[in-house]
């Protein structure tokens, strides 16, 4: 029993003693494990005389269980000595500011729009829009566009499947047909919006969105995004079309003033039909407006056609009116320096984040945007 007494003595005070989880561990291996002390004394059990049997077997047993718990204790404090001087080694700073954060940004194609739509609201232009899935009439037929047109074919229009009916449907190749829709709106109810009273015009509207065509180049994309605007009334002339596109164009730049000339072209929605060029220098691959002695076009434009006006309705004696239609996209690219077009589309954060727009920036003095 003295050897025992010993052999209890000896382990408390290495299990005390251990500084750590890793010199607790080797005691525990030195009292129980399978080749530990307290094992061995157990295995001799089985020599002894059933009297000295009864008297040792529970005195190895308390000491295995006593030896247990001690290690069990340590191991306990140890713990939570550990974790104390991580929580004290890994505190938090929170003096200290936070590691940046990548912010998002607002697409130029984005930005762009909202600038326009600003500069049109004020002058008295609403919005409207249409489906980007059209029928052959609204896209086409209702502009007057020839049976045979090559705009119809397809190697300028994304053309669907034919329906049950037999029709085929195309994804828009401009936002016209929103015109004529807010055209043959003012001849049925509910009255358009923008009406006052009655279900005449005027009509003052602008419709902005994404348009599909199969082309692709620096300066062409298979979808871009417009903004096309619309104005019917009575004694409507090429005047009130020249200021409108002209007063845009000094706003939208920022410019004091701006040349620009108008060409002859054909639409077959207009008649006469133009094209509007603003007066720009190429200098390094950049597209400089209002100054130098070169021209870039910007806008397609012209008074709407009578047969349109039949087709939605209205009597083309009575009302007359001009359209127009900008790339959103191209316009963005002359303003802001982009070279290539398809960069816009490409899904590239780093392009997004060297040309893109904060959402919290000072406002636009010409828009009054951000």
């Amino acid at each position: 029993m003295s050897d025992t007494e010993t052999l209890k003595a000896d382990l408390t005070r290495r299990i005390a003693e251990a500084g750590d989880l890793a010199a607790l561990e080797a005691v525990r291996l030195e009292a129980l494990g399978k080749t530990g002390a307290i094992p061995a004394l157990l295995k001799t059990l089985g020599s002894l005389s059933p009297e000295a049997r009864r008297e040792q077997g529970p005195a190895l047993n308390a000491l295995r269980d006593e030896i247990a718990a001690a290690l069990a204790s340590r191991r306990e404090a140890l713990e939570d000595a550990d974790l104390e001087a991580r929580l004290a080694r890994e505190a938090v700073d929170l003096s200290l500011p936070p590691p940046p954060r990548r912010r998002g940004a607002v697409h130029p194609t984005m930005q762009v729009m909202d600038e326009m739509i600003a500069i049109f609201a004020e002058m008295g232009f609403a919005l409207a829009e249409g489906p980007d899935i059209e029928d052959d009439f609204h896209n086409f037929t209702a502009l007057n566009f020839p049976p045979r047109h090559p705009a119809r074919e397809m190697h300028d229009t994304f053309f669907l499947k034919p329906g049950p009916d037999g029709e085929r449907k195309l994804l828009r190749t401009h936002t016209s047909p929103v015109q004529v829709r807010s055209m043959q709106r003012t001849n049925a109810p509910p009255p358009a919006p923008w009406i006052a009273s009655g279900r005449e015009p005027p009509i003052r509207i602008i419709s902005p969105g994404r348009t599909y065509r199969c082309d692709s180049d620096a300066t062409h994309t298979p979808m871009f995004h417009q903004i096309e605007g619309l104005v019917i009334d009575r004694d409507i002339h090429m005047g009130h079309l020249k200021w409108t596109l002209g007063e845009f164009v000094r706003r939208f730049f920022e410019l004091d003033s701006v040349v620009t000339r108008f060409r002859p072209h054909h639409f077959p929605f207009t008649e006469p039909s133009a094209e509007m060029d603003v007066q720009c220098e190429v200098k390094d691959g950049e597209v400089r407006i209002g100054q130098g002695q070169e021209w870039s076009e910007i806008v397609g434009c012209g008074m709407v056609h009578p047969k349109v006006l039949e087709n939605c309705g209205l009597d083309p004696d009575v009302w007359q009116g001009f359209a127009f239609g900008f790339g959103v996209d191209r316009l963005g690219r002359l303003k802001y320096g982009m070279p290539d077009l398809r960069e816009m589309f490409a899904s590239d954060v780093r392009w997004l984040a060297h040309y893109g727009f904060s959402a919290f920036s000072a406002p636009n003095p010409a828009t009054g945007l951000s």
